[in-house]
C-alpha cells in the first residue's frame, strides 16, 4: 500500500511546504492539495486558504520526489480545457509526477462569492463527465474534437504534452448511481473518504459499473482517506471545511488491523490528513509514528 500526506490548504506556504518536504524525507509516497478558496463555515470564512494550482506548482519543484495532485479540482471553477492545459505544464514542471484529481464541486459559499455557477447534482455530475472527456482528449490527442451539451473543443491543439505518456485522471466522490458509474467510464484512480467498510461496499458497486461497460475493475487505482487519531487522543480538529470526516481512533496495533481492512477492501493508497495533527515538531512527530509504528507492515512504496 502507498501512503499519502494530505496538508491543509489553510496554513501558511511555509508550513504546508514543511509538511511536505517532512513527508518526501521520511519515506511517504505523494503530497495532495484540496481545491479550496475559503472555508466552508461563514465563521472561519476570513481564514486565507492557499490555491491548490500554484501551490502544486510550487511543490513540483521544492519537493522533487513525491506524486503530487490535486485531491479534487472542483470542475465547475475552470473550464476544463483550461484546467487540462495547467495540468500538463504541471507535469512537466514537476518532472511526470502529476495526478489530475477531479471532482463535481459542491461548496456553495465559495460559488455565491465568486458568482459562480453551482447548478443542481444532476447538473454538476452531468458537466463532470464531460469534463473528464474534454480533459482525456487534450492529455491524449494530437488534436482534439468534442461536441457536448456543455463543452466543445474544435481542431483544438494542446502542447506540450504532459511528460507522461498516460497523466492519471482521479475522480473523487462516493455517490453510487451516476459518480461511480463515471469513475468505472473515464478514471484511472477513484478517491472517496471512508472506513474500510465503505471502500468495500463501494468499491462492489464500483465494479458493477465496470462490469456493465466491459472495463476490468483492477485498471482503476483506489485510494481513501479519514482522519487518523493515533491512541485515540482527542484533538481539536484544525479543519479547512467543517465538515463530519470519518475518524479512526486507536493504539497503533488498532490502526494496523484497520489498514488491513482497507487492504482487504481493494484500497491501494490510504491518504493521511494533517488537519487534526497539530503543528510544528508535534505534527512531523505524529506523522513519523504513523508512518513506523503503523505504515510499515503495509508499505509496498
Amino acid at each position: 500500500m502507498r501512503f499519502s500526506v494530505w496538508p491543509s490548504t489553510a496554513q501558511s506556504w511555509e508550513d504546508f511546504h514543511d509538511v511536505a518536504a517532512h513527508a518526501q524525507q521520511t519515506g511517504w509516497g505523494g503530497v495532495w492539495a484540496a481545491d479550496h478558496f475559503m472555508p466552508s463555515t461563514p465563521s472561519v470564512d476570513r481564514r486565507p486558504m492557499l490555491e491548490c494550482f500554484t501551490l502544486l506548482s510550487a511543490l513540483a519543484v521544492s519537493v522533487p520526489r513525491l506524486r503530487i495532485g490535486s485531491l479534487v479540482a472542483g470542475n465547475t471553477y475552470r473550464h476544463p480545457a483550461v484546467l487540462a492545459n495547467m495540468v500538463a505544464t504541471l507535469d512537466r514542471v514537476s518532472g511526470g509526477r502529476a495526478v489530475l484529481g477531479l471532482g463535481a464541486g459542491w461548496q456553495q459559499n465559495e460559488h455565491t462569492a465568486y458568482g459562480i455557477d453551482l447548478y443542481d447534482i444532476p447538473g454538476r455530475l452531468a458537466r463532470l463527465d464531460e469534463a473528464c472527456a474534454v480533459v482525456r482528449h487534450l492529455l491524449d490527442d494530437e488534436r482534439s474534437e468534442f461536441s457536448g451539451r456543455f463543452y466543445s473543443l474544435t481542431d483544438a491543439p494542446m502542447e506540450p504534452k504532459p511528460l507522461q505518456q498516460h497523466l492519471p485522471l482521479l475522480i473523487g466522490g462516493g455517490g453510487e448511481k451516476v459518480t461511480l458509474r463515471i469513475v468505472a467510464r473515464w478514471a484511472d484512480e477513484w478517491n472517496t473518504w471512508g472506513r474500510p467498510e465503505v471502500l468495500a461496499a463501494k468499491g462492489a458497486v464500483l465494479e458493477r459499473h465496470c462490469e456493465a461497460i466491459g472495463r476490468d475493475p483492477a485498471e482503476i487505482f483506489r485510494s481513501a482517506q479519514v482522519l487518523v487519531d493515533l491512541d485515540g487522543v482527542a484533538r481539536t480538529y484544525d479543519m479547512p471545511n467543517r465538515r463530519t470526516y470519518p475518524t479512526v481512533s486507536g493504539a497503533p496495533s488498532e490502526l494496523q488491523d484497520v489498514l488491513g481492512g482497507y487492504v482487504k477492501a481493494g484500497v491501494d493508497e490510504f491518504v493521511v490528513p494533517d488537519w487534526n495533527l497539530g503543528t510544528g515538531n508535534a505534527r512531523r512527530d505524529a506523522l513519523d509514528r504513523f508512518m513506523e509504528e503503523v505504515a510499515a507492515p503495509f508499505r509496498t512504496r
